[in-house]
């Protein structure tokens, strides 16, 4: 069949003067990703939307399918990871005062803090994505790429300089939906220079790319191919869950937490479905003789008519009998409450998350005093998102540099970059904030330093705090953290 279509598309191709044609992106030779890959990220996002296949199921001679009841716990997670990993309150700041000023104000147009953590959901359940900055009317913007998006042509065991990017689009033309990649090709040419390319195609069935067509099919003022000089990295950043791709033991992309957890998301959707199945044929059944259910005007109603509890029987001598079956709920309850510890293991999570453990639910500070696997899961991945936060923004200032929006050359000076994250689900605020002020007191911890930690200020900023302090009070900046505490006896 695929044969087939290629075959096609090289005709149609031939016809336009454009001979290329890809049935999968992975087909194009300068991508060397295996297209197994794709499929598990496309099984992470189907599982991620709750679409699951149907139930298939036999009752007497008739079979018949029924959409499944299931329980989103790929989004639940997912969200819920996303939110403690990062939320609003961090704050990306430079000790150079010019660049933290600029990358502040394109972060703020950008929204970058929400759409951080949207799309870190995402990134948790496919096992990465990307941020590529861009150009628009004199300002830089931030385009969000999914995993599916982002095909990697070349990579170490440490970063990704060369890759590609799908963007797809559809139009009606001549009452036909047709299908447009735009694929976006970032790669070094052997000089050492950045050089983007764009290619269209076009196809008619969603599941192909198509052929090859000139650009300005869609894209009037776009460059076939672009090169933007020696920069000092890509224009690109990718984010990659922590820990090694077990899947595909070779590819540069990470996994996300389905893939390491369907047979425990398929447990979860199993008992809630057989819970629902419970509730809904588990209730009170009572076979009475078939003519003691007969309304006419011969025979007075004996039930309530529109009372399901009661199922007519047609056979002599037949009694009235209650033939409720016990439901399992109190069974079905303790195999959930399994599935969900199962699953919580294997995405890294403390047990209880989501579900109650025999002491109750778990609060923020019984969390870190147990030395919680939420809090370790946690750091691991902070330690990626500050890995691709800073590599976007040095992807913005390579960008802005080269477009003369703003003049830094990042390669021969570091703008001194650091991130603060909220601690707050994990940390009591005020009791941190009381021993830091005793620390700070008896001269164990540099007032910087306790500024720092406990109002997210990068080293420029509590420095600047500090001299300001000393101007509006100097004998208070002199003595008053500084002094030593009194002795008591």
């Amino acid at each position: 069949m695929f044969e087939g279509l290629r075959n096609l598309f090289r005709r149609v191709g031939a016809n336009v003067g454009m001979n290329q044609s890809l049935i999968d992106v992975t087909d194009d030779s300068r991508i060397n990703i295996p297209i197994s890959e794709y499929k598990r990220i496309a099984k992470d996002f189907r599982m991620y939307r709750n679409d699951y296949d149907a139930i298939v199921e036999r009752v007497g001679d008739k079979t018949h399918r029924r959409k499944p009841h299931t329980l989103n716990m790929t989004k639940t997670a997912a969200r819920r990871m996303a939110s403690i990993i990062f939320n609003e309150k961090a704050k990306v700041s430079f000790e150079d005062e010019a660049v933290n000023e600029y990358i502040a104000d394109v972060f703020t147009d950008n929204d970058f803090y929400n759409h951080f953590e949207l799309n870190l959901e995402k990134g948790i359940v496919a096992g990465g994505f990307a941020m590529r900055p861009y150009v628009d009317n004199g300002k830089i913007k931030i385009a969000w790429i999914r995993a599916d998006q982002f095909y990697p042509l070349r990579s170490n065991t440490n970063d990704i300089p060369e890759c590609a990017i799908v963007s797809k689009t559809q139009r009606i033309e001549n009452h036909t939906v047709i299908y447009y990649s735009l694929l976006e090709f970032h790669q070094w040419d052997a000089e050492g220079n950045y050089i983007v390319t764009n290619e269209l195609y076009r196809s008619d069935n969603k599941n192909a790319i198509g052929y090859r067509v000139p650009l300005s099919r869609i894209y009037e003022n776009l460059q076939d191919q672009t090169n933007l000089g020696k920069l000092s990295g890509p224009l690109f950043a990718y984010f990659h869950t922590p820990g090694a791709n077990n899947i595909s033991l070779e590819s540069p992309l990470g996994v996300g937490i389905a893939d390491n957890a369907r047979g425990e998301l398929n447990d979860i959707n199993m008992i809630n479905d057989a819970m629902q199945r419970e509730i809904k044929f588990g209730k009170r059944r009572i076979i009475v003789p078939e003519q003691m259910l007969k309304i006419d005007e011969v025979h007075r109603p004996y039930f309530d008519p529109e009372d399901p509890t009661y199922v007519g029987f047609n056979g002599d001598d037949f009694k009235i009998t209650d033939v409720t079956s016990e439901m399992r709920v109190e069974q079905l309850k303790s195999a959930m409450d399994y599935a969900l510890k199962k699953f919580e293991v294997q995405i890294g999570l403390s047990a209880g998350t989501f579900s109650y453990s025999d002491a109750g639910l778990k609060t923020a500070t019984e969390v870190v005093s147990d030395n919680s696997m939420t809090y370790q899961t946690r750091s691991s991945y902070l330690t990626m998102v500050e890995k691709s936060i800073k590599d976007l923004c040095d992807a913005i200032l390579e960008l802005a540099n080269v477009n003369g929006l703003f003049k830094y050359d990042i390669a021969k000076n570091a703008p001194g970059f650091s991130i603060y994250f909220d601690d707050g689900l994990f940390v009591d605020k005020d009791k941190q904030l009381d021993e830091d002020l005793k620390a700070t007191a008896a001269s164990i911890m540099p007032k910087k330093q306790f500024l720092i930690r406990n109002y997210g200020l990068s080293e420029q900023e509590a420095d600047e705090w500090l001299k300001q302090v000393e101007l509006e009070s100097p004998e208070f900046s002199r003595n008053a953290i500084d002094e030593e505490p009194e002795e008591v006896e």
